[in-house]
C-alpha cells in the first residue's frame, strides 16, 4: 500500500523525512522554535530544500541554535560565517540571525519562553485546517500578517507574513497537511 503524503514532499528522501517526522508537529521547545526562525529567515528568496540540505551545517555554525550563544556572536564571527560554504553566505541574513536571537531572548525574558510568544497567536492550540489540495493552502493569513507585524515591531528581521506562515506550518501552529495525507490525523494527537 502506498503512503499518501502532501504533494510537496515529493520523493527526495530529505524532504520526505522532514514531512513525515517534523513538519506540522506541534512544537513548544524554544531551541527548536528558534532554529526555525534562523532557518526560515535564511530561506527568504531560496527554496526550502536548499536550507534543509544545509541544516546540519547551520547547526554547527550557529551553536546548535542556542539563542544565548548566537546573541553574542561578534563581528569576527560574522566574517568567519561569511566564509562558510555550508550556509547561506549573506551578511544581512547572518546579522539578522544574531539580532533575532537578541530579540528572542527579550521575548523569553518577557513571557517566560519563546514558545509562549508564538503559541499566543493561535491561543495555545493548533489551528486544524481541512485542505483537500495544495492549491487550497494560503501563502499567508491574517494571523501570519499579525505575527509578522509584531515581530517586525520587536526588531525581528527577514520574517514577513509568508515566512511567518511557513513557520506556523512547520512548527504545528497550523495543521496544513492535506486531509488525504497520513500525517493530517497524526499531528492532531
Amino acid at each position: 500500500m502506498t503512503v499518501k503524503r502532501c504533494e510537496w514532499a515529493g520523493d527526495d528522501p530529505l524532504y520526505v523525512a522532514y514531512h513525515d517526522d517534523e513538519w506540522g508537529t506541534p512544537e513548544h521547545d524554544d531551541t527548536k522554535l528558534f532554529e526555525f526562525v534562523v532557518l526560515e529567515s535564511a530561506q527568504a528568496g531560496l527554496s526550502w530544500i536548499t536550507i534543509l540540505k544545509k541544516r546540519e551545517n547551520y547547526r554547527k555554525a550557529f551553536a546548535r541554535f542556542d539563542p544565548e550563544k548566537i546573541a553574542r556572536f561578534t563581528p569576527a564571527k560574522v566574517e568567519r560565517l561569511l566564509q562558510d560554504a555550508g550556509i547561506v553566505r549573506n551578511r544581512q541574513k547572518i546579522e539578522a540571525s544574531i539580532g533575532n536571537a537578541q530579540v528572542a531572548l527579550g521575548i523569553r525574558d518577557e513571557l517566560g519562553s519563546i514558545g509562549a510568544y508564538f503559541w499566543n497567536f493561535v491561543d495555545g492550540q493548533p489551528i486544524i485546517n481541512r485542505f483537500k489540495a495544495m492549491s487550497d493552502i494560503p501563502a499567508k493569513t491574517d494571523i501570519s500578517e499579525a505575527m509578522a507585524k509584531d515581530m517586525k515591531a520587536r526588531g525581528f528581521k527577514f520574517f514577513g507574513p509568508t515566512i511567518a506562515y511557513a513557520h506556523m506550518q512547520a512548527m504545528g501552529l497550523v495543521n496544513d497537511h492535506t486531509m488525504s495525507c497520513f500525517r493530517w490525523k497524526e499531528v492532531q494527537g
